[in-house]
């Protein structure tokens, strides 16, 4: 992982974050890759951030975790951006997700927040 990567998170959480952008991308809204990520975080709409672990350079991605802090917004890093990329439905590796309107993974998503507040609680 690379050294902006705040927290580290189980493969299984990253599985669910990963299924929830699925469910969301087709029952709800998500927004792909690092610039529109950006806009749904600032403008506050964003409900989950998944961001890219091993995106290089960190540049691209390294002022998400920082942004999502300061909006109050759940987010985590997945160790490979062509997962989220798939999850996405794309064909190439996607630097960052944001999920805007949950859909049919609103549960999954709350629970994933639970999750990634105990773990940096910690």
């Amino acid at each position: 992982m690379a050294n902006y990567v705040t927290f580290e998170v189980s493969e299984e959480i990253q599985n669910k974050a990963l299924e929830a952008v699925e469910a969301a991308r087709e029952s709800g809204k998500i927004k792909k890759g690092s610039n529109e990520a950006t806009k749904a975080i600032e403008r506050g709409i964003a409900q989950l951030v998944l961001i890219g672990g091993d995106v290089e350079p960190a540049e691209i991605v390294m002022h998400l975790g920082p942004l999502c802090e300061e909006k109050k917004i759940p987010y985590l890093f997945i160790s490979k951006q062509n997962d989220i990329g798939a999850a996405c439905g794309l064909e190439v590796g996607s630097a960052a997700a944001a999920i805007v309107k949950s859909g049919k993974a609103k549960e999954t998503i709350d629970e994933i927040a639970a999750q990634i507040a105990a773990l940096k609680a910690e």
